[in-house]
């Protein structure tokens, strides 16, 4: 009883960080943190669910009314990660720079312009450019991790990144119930065919434009106030918490940290004050050094080069490429794969069923975050978050060739392997950001943004595959589980944490 009140109750808070150590999931009103959580999940569903409305109504209505080929509806698949690619790419730095409370209103709001002139397409070229912009909304994915990163501690920040992915997700699957049930609705007070789909689309134009005020307006930058002082509040916590005579702290960020004394038995006790991790002892001096080294900096173009290609980031980035990547290309094409092996299903069965793929997110990415914080604070190492993310990404390749190799017509076998599939997916997505705010802590903007921006890479690269490959949905799939077994095992070895990281640990 006292755990599910931390579902509700405010919740315990770190003093020098101001990081909240568990998620107020029912309090999105009177808690900041519970406002914060909620308004970061809901805003990326919300653009999740306009960045894939067309796919629910791409390959029976629109590409009919538009006269496009299969070819040109897989072209305009491919073309909406592109700009999601190069938006998180973009995305990462700024949050970094600006504060991701205002990248993530920046991105909702640039998304809900082309959302709003969906009705003014009427070509594939004109879908082309349109999905481009509209895939501007996808890159709000950076910003909401980095956000929750801010305001959760580690011991729950696994479970809280992945919660917020998760739930967002569920947009993926949404559409599919909401897109065909509001242009039915429109059909059925009279519009036509041709004018239906394009009245849909003011649905969630609106509601981004909702999302995004309402955060701007309603949430805080960080725990500590606006995003310019942070380092004014964090010094200020080191300084009113320094009760322990604790030498200064370095300065640059990749200073290693200060060598301490022995420490005796007592020093392995709570300290009365209570703000000591309990995922991993550690002195108050420990503590402090990683304060200082978890705020964020500003960053240097050099910086971001070096975070983005440091092993570690290397290690998120590839398996966010197969897991996100597979799961953004599959999104895609699962409602037509069911209507090419169940033809009988018809399109509001076929894609209800492909649906369900999308809506396991609200449970399966949050598990595989939750997952990853148990082991942490069971083991105190990083090293099992990077384990449990590997074993994800070799079963969820297993399940891939199992779906490819069989091609079932049988519906409860491929609804099964595809739940099973899904399963250790999604998972492995909500592992993965378990593990990012352990690398580079100083500039997880950048990590957070390159990593999903490989993910929507690995998007593009799967979708290009299953343009080339036709309706031979199958082969696509054993193809990306062979290669997510094999990217997994090829950075398997590499450290979770570069050698003299202050924070993260």
């Amino acid at each position: 009883m006292v755990q599910l009140a931390l579902l509700w109750k405010a919740p315990e808070v770190n003093p020098v960080n101001k990081k909240a150590r568990s998620i107020p999931f029912f309090n999105p009103v009177s808690n900041v943190y519970g406002r914060v959580f909620f308004f970061s999940w809901f805003g990326f569903m919300i653009a999740f669910w306009s960045w894939y409305a067309f796919p629910p109504l791409l390959a029976d209505v629109i590409a009919g009314d538009l006269g496009m080929k299969p070819y040109q509806v897989a072209n305009s698949n491919i073309i909406a990660l592109t700009a999601t690619l190069i938006v998180r790419l973009i995305a990462g730095p700024c949050c970094d720079r600006f504060g991701p409370r205002k990248t993530f209103a920046g991105c909702l709001l640039a998304g809900a312009v082309p959302t709003f002139l969906a009705g003014a397409v009427f070509n594939a070229s004109g879908l082309y450019a349109l999905r481009f912009f509209i895939g501007i909304l996808g890159g709000s994915f950076v910003p909401c991790q980095v956000w929750t990163t801010g305001f959760f501690d580690k011991n729950v920040v696994g479970t809280a990144n992945a919660l917020t992915g998760g739930l967002g997700n569920l947009g993926g699957g949404i559409t599919y119930f909401v897109m065909p049930a509001v242009y039915n609705s429109l059909r059925s007070d009279g519009l036509s065919r041709h004018k239906a789909w394009r009245v849909s689309f003011i649905v969630p134009g609106v509601l981004i434009v909702f999302v995004a005020t309402c955060l701007l307006l309603l949430c805080p930058d960080t725990p500590t106030g606006k995003w310019e002082d942070r380092f004014a509040a964090v010094d200020s916590s080191l300084t009113r918490h320094n009760v322990s005579g604790v030498v200064p702290i370095p300065g640059q960020i990749n200073d290693a940290p200060v060598s301490q004394p022995e420490k005796d038995a007592s020093s392995d006790m709570e300290k009365p004050h209570g703000w000591k991790d309990n995922e991993a002892q550690a002195t108050d001096q420990e503590m402090l050094d990683t304060a200082k080294g978890e705020v964020i900096q500003k960053p240097s173009f050099k910086e971001i080069l070096h975070v983005m290609f440091s092993p570690q980031t290397i290690v998120t980035a590839a398996c966010y490429f197969c897991t996100f990547g597979a799961e953004l290309a599959i999104n895609s094409i699962l409602g037509n794969y069911y209507m090419k092996n169940f033809p009988k299903l018809g399109l509001q069965e076929s894609g209800n069923w492909a649906a369900m793929f999308g809506l396991l997110n609200g449970v399966t990415r949050p598990l595989g975050g939750f997952i990853s914080d148990v082991v942490y604070r069971k083991t105190h190492s990083v090293w099992a978050k990077k384990a449990v993310l590997h074993t994800y990404g070799v079963i969820t390749g297993v399940f891939l060739i199992a779906i490819g190799v069989l091609d079932s017509k049988n519906q409860a076998t491929m609804f099964g392997l595809v739940a099973g599939m899904a399963f250790f997916l999604e998972g492995g997505n909500g592992a993965d950001f378990g593990l990012v705010p352990h690398v580079h802590p100083y500039a997880n903007g950048v990590v957070s943004g390159f990593t999903g921006a490989a993910g929507n890479f690995g998007g593009i690269i799967f979708a290009i595959i299953f343009r080339y490959n036709g309706k031979n949905y199958g082969k696509v799939f054993w193809i990306i589980g062979c290669m997510t077994i094999g990217i997994n095992l090829l950075v398997s070895w590499i450290k979770p944490i570069p050698r003299g990281q202050i924070g993260g640990r």
